[in-house]
């Protein structure tokens, strides 16, 4: 396993530059609210603390951060969305809270209308695991073992209606494969029904699977990244394999409630950023397996309304709903 390129370590330039934008009427003077809409000690909560440190240091106040857990994100993210849009009160959570679960849980309001994105915060990208017992070593070679074999291969999620869900959906539309889901509750007992050989495969971050593939218990087909991640340099892309746009993560990111000044959300947006900015972290990230983001502010909050478009196609073509 090598490390990040220095392009995925220094973001800074991709971001925005470090001139700090003016205050609004002396935001903040008091402490910020980071409300997380998982239970405490995952991904969110552990990108959050990372942050933190830095950017207290440059905001002058604490982020009290709090786990809000339920309704697959929905409790915790419809309670910044109701909160007064005054920068008090911002949102970490994953890709599903910004651009899936509109379509799969009666909501209230839309995280797309009803949120002010602030900043990409981290990119899980996805890895496809299969067990050695299938006798494939690409991903090419999965799905002709799979188009011969429809309907006797499973494949597992962290949970019904996540990227990772919705993304091998996609894959089982346009490659035309058959594979019977099995949701889990999270990614361990996932993993080990992968490595029971109880299903045959699964999408997810690389650090779920990273021991146990240099162990040899699992193999990596591909990633579904635009590039071959420096983590895994011989494992190809999906685009590689024939599937030309197979892009997805399970991307973490901040919101603020609508309607909140720009110029808050512009000195959010800079002190993650900075944060971010850290060699620490970025050596923290590699660790983890995730990617620091390269997009801007403005390209993060364009690109929520094409991918929320692409996994509703997806979602209604395979006639989706939560289990």
């Amino acid at each position: 396993m090598v490390g990040l390129n220095r392009r995925q370590l220094l973001i800074g330039s991709a971001l925005t530059p470090f001139a700090t934008p003016a205050p609004a009427a002396g935001y903040p003077e008091r402490p910020i609210r980071i409300i997380i809409p998982y239970a405490a000690g995952g991904v969110a909560e552990t990108v959050t603390r990372m942050l933190a440190v830095n950017m207290e240091r440059k905001l002058g106040q604490p982020l009290v951060i709090e786990a809000k857990p339920g309704a697959a994100g929905n409790i915790g993210t419809l309670d910044v969305m109701r909160a007064e849009p005054d920068g008090y009160t911002i949102l970490v959570a994953a890709a599903n809270n910004f651009v899936i679960n509109q379509f799969l849980i009666r909501m209230p309001a839309d995280p797309l209308t009803a949120l002010q994105p602030v900043a990409k915060l981290a990119d899980v990208p996805i890895v496809l695991f299969s067990n050695p017992s299938v006798p494939a070593r690409t991903f090419t070679e999965f799905i002709a073992y799979a188009r011969a074999n429809p309907g006797k291969l499973n494949y597992g999620t962290p949970s019904s209606g996540t990227v990772n869900h919705l993304f091998v959906e996609r894959l089982k539309q346009v490659a035309g494969i058959d594979l019977v889901h099995v949701p889990f509750r999270g990614s361990p007992p996932a993993t080990l029904a992968l490595l029971a050989n109880e299903i045959q495969l699964f999408a997810v971050g690389l650090a779920a699977g990273a021991g146990h593939l240099r162990e040899g218990k699992l193999t990596a087909l591909a990633v579904a990244t635009a590039e071959r991640l420096p983590m895994l340099p011989d494992v190809a892309t999906v685009i590689e394999a024939g599937f030309p746009g197979f892009v997805a993560s399970n991307w973490w990111g901040m919101a603020a409630p609508k309607g909140t000044p720009e110029a808050v959300v512009r000195l959010l947006h800079q002190v993650a950023a900075e944060a971010l900015d850290d060699g620490v972290v970025a050596e923290r990230f590699a660790a983890l397996g995730m990617l620091i983001p390269q997009e801007t502010r403005e390209q993060f909050a364009a690109s929520l309304r094409p991918e929320a478009d692409l996994w509703l196609q997806t979602i209604q073509r395979g006639k989706i709903a939560i289990q």
